[in-house]
């Protein structure tokens, strides 16, 4: 192929994009709007040839006009919300291929962003998961990469975060090394788990632990794949080389309430799972502050609506 012309409004291949021939993408939509063709074209661009778009029963359209502007792509309705863990497992036993990008239909990758991850992937075979930097359309960066919290830092950061978002407890728990909150990581290396909005998988490391587990239907999902990933043996790493622009909360503003019900939920469920040992006995302290945070942060939501 080397010398070969492009094809009329294509994109030519750049110099990350030949690694790419055994990458698949799944994106999984919900009332995307405009967003999912943005995310579709990008993912062209990047050099994606298979795309699996699994839509959970969205009514505003979105998957009608994708049909229409991309032909290629497989299109997967769900008949229902099946939320979006349990979306992706369906979309990635219809997508080929030794990676799996997994995203959401609001991120626009830069050209050369999935190139940048799949060559960590190449050159590591004990990376499961690697994650890019994320950024707001207006360019502040958002804290992709993350630890998985302790304990002591968990109840700081969900009793204090939402309260005063820079205090230690979150700045430990966002793995914060700048001036603020927001800018997160700024150097590439491994970290305890990255953001599912957009992340690259090795599809072994996937299928080896199930892929997502099922039983949460939003929120936290990422962090729960990527601690059961480690536990097996696998390290994730996080590679701010590669830009991915996110539109955050685009369903949540849709549903304010239901998403915080969703991720108080999945909170819980994730510590049901990973608290051992002596910690079993503060879960129900765990489960009281999750429901009072549950109840303020609804509470604040309303008078804020």
């Amino acid at each position: 192929m080397t010398g070969a012309a492009a094809a009329p409004g294509s994109t030519p291949p750049g110099p990350l994009h030949s690694q790419l021939g055994g990458t698949s993408a799944v994106v999984v939509n919900h009332n995307g709007g405009g967003a999912l063709l943005g995310c579709v074209a990008s993912l062209r661009a990047a050099g994606l040839a298979k795309i699996v778009v699994v839509d959970n029963a969205s009514r505003d359209g979105s998957l009608a006009r994708l049909a229409a502007a991309d032909r290629e792509a497989l299109l997967v309705p769900t008949g229902r919300n099946l939320g979006y863990g349990t979306a992706t497992n369906r979309g990635a036993r219809r997508a080929g291929g030794r990676y799996l990008l997994v995203c959401n239909p609001d991120v626009v990758v830069e050209p050369e962003a999935v190139g940048e991850l799949a060559a960590r992937l190449d050159a590591r075979a004990d990376l499961a998961v690697v994650g890019p930097r994320l950024l707001s359309p207006d360019g502040v960066p958002y804290p992709s990469a993350r630890r998985f919290p302790s304990f002591t830092t968990a109840a700081g950061h969900a009793l204090v975060g939402w309260l005063r978002p820079d205090n230690r407890w979150t700045r430990r728990y966002r793995l914060a090394e700048g001036s603020t909150l927001e800018e997160g990581l700024r150097e590439e290396q491994d970290v305890d788990w990255v953001s599912g909005a957009c992340m690259l998988v090795r599809r072994e490391a996937f299928d080896s632990v199930g892929g997502f587990d099922e039983r949460y239907f939003m929120y936290v999902e990422d962090l729960d794949l990527c601690w059961r990933l480690r536990r097996a043996g696998w390290v994730v790493r996080f590679v701010p080389q590669a830009h991915v622009m996110h539109e955050q909360g685009r369903s949540t503003r849709r549903r304010p309430l239901r998403m915080l019900v969703a991720h108080h939920r999945s909170t819980w469920r994730f510590a049901l799972v990973t608290c051992q040992g002596p910690t079993r006995l503060a879960l129900p302290v765990v489960a009281a502050g999750l429901v009072l945070r549950l109840v303020a942060s609804s509470a604040r939501e309303l008078l804020r609506r």
